[in-house]
């Protein structure tokens, strides 16, 4: 098949455009003629305060060699050419991001259509249907996306629900595939002292890293670093419970995007990967920590109560709940409570998500890739 992806991709930053380059080069092992049309400009400065590409050019993952850039958010000239250039293809998946984004998109999908003959199949990959944080009008601009694809892909049954709420005609709902940065495990360091917890990513409310942060000031018996981009209210919160007394000597912030090549060492100084989100769709950030070795403490939402076993390889909570929360620490701080959860924290397959993926995708004529 000629498959075109059409998405954010490196020196763009985060999971998304990792997920991205990832899907491209999995179609590519799997025989397809596969492409990666992606931005030059992703969003106005103004929706995204933060850095947008990764520092110092260093990629999470390695880029797709068949990348082009020919999208820029401020000229929709380059939306409708993309789509007129696409037209001869067999399948092109168009990644949803962000409302800000779907009427590029859907500019991109009718122009794809406009043409005559054969049209190429087109799939909305929606990481999120809406956003985290919900915006007027997000819900027209993502229906008149969604409703127009051949198909709609999500990463959970909820997601699901909520894309048919939207006018989808048909969804397919998968298990995310991993796409984890970072590389391999670096070596552990030997550590007797009190367990090191790690938050790590842009901190935004959905992550209910200030929560996290007073659950540890409750519990002496801990330590926490929180490592990324520290983004307005909810940074300036993190911040400010940081430098309370509570939280001296046990509470580190190092802020700034954490980059692909020193996230591995990083997650070898710490314990245990601490995901206490108050709401979540789809992540891979509990694989993340499980194949570094690591126990991972979440909340039950999204798919963090399917990844964790709970007791066994990680602590489950329930979402912004302090309480719930500080008895976790609390069992974590327990003589043989973390070398137990450790011991149960078993290596996770990055292959077998991937084939039925690609399968729904393409259908049968996408082969399971012979890759690792």
């Amino acid at each position: 098949m000629r498959v075109a992806v059409v998405g954010p991709t490196h020196p763009f930053k985060g999971g998304v455009a990792a997920h991205t380059t990832e899907l491209a080069r999995r179609l590519s092992l799997a025989g397809h003629d596969t492409e990666l049309v992606s931005w030059s400009r992703l969003y106005p400065s103004l929706l995204y305060p933060g850095r947008q590409v990764v520092p110092a050019g260093a990629p999470d993952l390695p880029p797709y060699g068949r990348t082009t850039r020919p999208l820029s958010w401020d000229r929709p000239d380059s939306w409708w050419r993309v789509g007129r250039a696409l037209r001869d293809r067999d399948l092109v998946v168009l990644v949803h991001v962000v409302p800000v984004l779907a009427p590029a998109l859907l500019t991109v999908l009718r122009s794809v259509r406009a043409g005559a003959g054969r049209r190429p199949r087109v799939v909305v990959l929606a990481h999120n249907v809406l956003p985290h944080e919900p915006h007027p009008g997000a819900g027209a601009l993502v229906r008149a996306l969604v409703s127009r694809a051949d198909d709609v892909m999500v990463h959970s049954p909820e997601q699901a629900d909520l894309a048919r709420r939207h006018g989808a005609r048909a969804v397919t709902a998968l298990e995310l595939p991993p796409h984890l940065p970072g590389g391999d495990p670096a070596p552990r360091p030997a550590h007797g002292g009190p367990p090191r917890l790690l938050a790590l990513g842009l901190v935004r409310p959905y992550k209910g890293t200030d929560l996290l942060v007073r659950a540890v000031q409750q519990v002496p018996g801990v330590r926490l670093t929180v490592a990324g981009e520290l983004w307005g209210e909810a940074g300036t919160r993190v911040r400010e419970l940081a430098s309370e007394p509570a939280s001296a000597g046990r509470v580190d912030l190092r802020e700034g995007y954490v980059a692909g090549p020193v996230l591995a060492p990083l997650l070898a100084d710490h314990d245990v990967l601490a995901l206490p989100y108050r709401t979540a769709t789809a992540s891979q950030n509990a694989l993340l920590g499980h194949a570094h070795g690591l126990p991972v403490l979440a909340s039950r939402v999204g798919t963090f109560a399917r990844d964790v076993r709970d007791g066994v390889d990680g602590l489950l909570v329930q979402p912004d709940d302090l309480d719930d929360l500080a008895g976790a620490l609390r069992r974590l701080a327990a003589p043989g409570v973390l070398v137990r959860l450790r011991s149960g924290v078993r290596t996770p397959d990055l292959r077998e998500r991937w084939e039925p993926y690609l399968d729904a995708l393409a259908g049968d004529r996408c082969p399971a890739p012979a890759v690792p």
